[in-house]
């Protein structure tokens, strides 16, 4: 490898806007991010699985299949 054209790797921490914290390694000094695993919706456990419009009955119904299947 060349000297002097790859960025230094240093220790870093993300910082979540929830206030989690992460050490890691990165190229950059600071990192903040608006959204981690701690406060995501879908990692937490409520994320809710919505049927918007009908989409699924749209399907039975284009297709011709019945609900007890």
């Amino acid at each position: 490898m060349k000297e002097g054209i790859h960025p230094k790797y240093q220790e870093t921490v993300i910082k979540c806007a929830c206030g989690a914290t992460f050490p890691t390694a990165s190229t950059k000094q600071d990192l903040r991010v608006e959204i981690c695993s701690k406060c995501h919706p879908f990692f937490t456990g409520k994320q809710k699985f919505v049927d918007t419009g009908g989409r699924v009955e749209k399907f039975r119904k284009k297709f011709s299949l019945s609900a007890e299947e």
